[in-house]
């Protein structure tokens, strides 16, 4: 049974020699594969969490379509799959383990506000310009005022966090007459 599979995927070569029937069955055992190492390998990647989970995303993607399309050798082609993913498991795993290795592979994040300064450096650095912090201070933290942000930071994966400034409650006090005890209202913005 499996000769007959091989005979019917085969050939494993150029894409122009290969028929409809062919690409389609090519298609479900790439697919099949693919979930296959999605499930075991490190599922983050899916979420393009950073760089270095998205690039594995487009890796795969590039080979495996050239599995399907018959553009690359099948059997080499999902192997070199399985080697990604592997790799990919690997590094992640190392970057746990050793503090040192995990910024070469997950990046770091950067300050780009605290307590409501602007840190233009690390904004050149991150090729943010103030606009670009203003929309993500108003999406992401809805405010404002830069004096409302205690922290904004450019994260891993390439969004920006932002911490608003916890301000001391107001208080005010309200007298209603003369000799009726006073009360205080605490106002929090």
């Amino acid at each position: 049974m499996w000769e007959a599979v091989y005979d019917f995927i085969a050939p494993w070569g150029e894409a122009f020699e290969l028929d409809v029937a062919q690409v389609a069955v090519r298609t479900v055992i790439v697919y099949a594969v693919a979930i296959f190492l999605v499930r075991i390998g490190n599922k983050r990647f899916m979420g393009h969490n950073s760089a270095f989970d998205l690039l594995l995303g487009i890796l795969l993607g590039s080979i495996f379509s050239r599995a399907i399309t018959g553009q690359a050798p099948f059997i080499p082609s999902l192997a070199s799959g399985a080697i990604l993913v592997g790799l990919h498991w690997i590094a992640a795993a190392a970057a746990i383990r050793f503090e040192r290795f995990a910024p070469w592979i997950k990046g770091r994040s950067r300050t780009l506000v605290r307590n409501g300064k602007v840190d233009e450096k690390a904004m050149r650095k991150s090729h943010i310009g103030a606009e670009d912090l203003n929309e993500a201070l108003r999406a992401g933290g809805q405010i404002t005022d830069l004096e409302d942000v205690e922290l904004a930071s450019l994260e891993r994966n390439g969004t920006i966090s932002v911490v608003a400034r916890r301000r001391a409650p107001r208080l005010l006090e309200v007298q209603v007459e003369p000799g009726v005890q006073t009360i205080r209202i605490e106002v929090s913005s």
